[in-house]
């Protein structure tokens, strides 16, 4: 049991600095779309990069933020029964949901979210919305890299909701 606990905090510690990562990408989010939108309106002279650079950043915020969101179940659900439930069955509802939804869909996210990065960096491929051409592999990377630690933080959600099922507490 002490490995799988320590598998738990780990994962939890991966999700909680992946979340405050996101949260820059933000930050960075704000700044390059104000920069941008200022240059456009008052000067007449928009940028040829921030289009991709705030793509780039929104993703990045949205991925890293997932296994974050995950781990503090702040993802969109309708918390209005499934609150009135009891926890039991709550966990019960949780393991279900996972193996038949959750895992199936974001494995499958995974790979091809690998894919898609070794391909990125094979080829050197760009992203061409804009005449920027920016590589594309830091963003595939990113997209990689948070799907991963979203299913990370989806076997420890469902290691958490088994150990209920079975011993009706937390893993401490």
């Amino acid at each position: 049991m002490g490995a799988l606990k320590k598998f738990v905090k780990v994962v939890d510690l991966f999700s909680e600095k992946s979340g405050q990562i996101g949260k820059w990408a933000a930050v960075g989010l704000v700044l390059v779309g104000s920069y941008d939108t200022v240059l456009r309106h008052f000067f007449n002279a928009p940028t040829n990069w921030a289009y991709d650079m705030m793509c780039m950043l929104g993703g990045a915020l949205y991925l890293l933020g997932a296994s974050y969101d995950l781990r503090y179940e702040a993802h969109t659900r309708v918390d209005v029964f499934f609150n009135m439930l009891k926890p039991r069955t709550r966990a019960l509802i949780n393991v279900i949901a996972s193996l038949l939804f959750f895992f199936p869909l974001f494995l499958m996210m995974l790979y091809e979210g690998i894919v898609w990065m070794i391909k990125a960096i094979r080829v050197h491929e760009v992203m061409f919305s804009s005449f920027w051409y920016p590589p594309a592999w830091p963003y595939r990377t990113v997209f990689a890299v948070g799907i991963f630690l979203l299913v990370l933080q989806g076997i420890v959600n469902l290691i958490k909701n088994i150990y209920f099922l079975k011993r009706g507490g937390q893993i401490d």
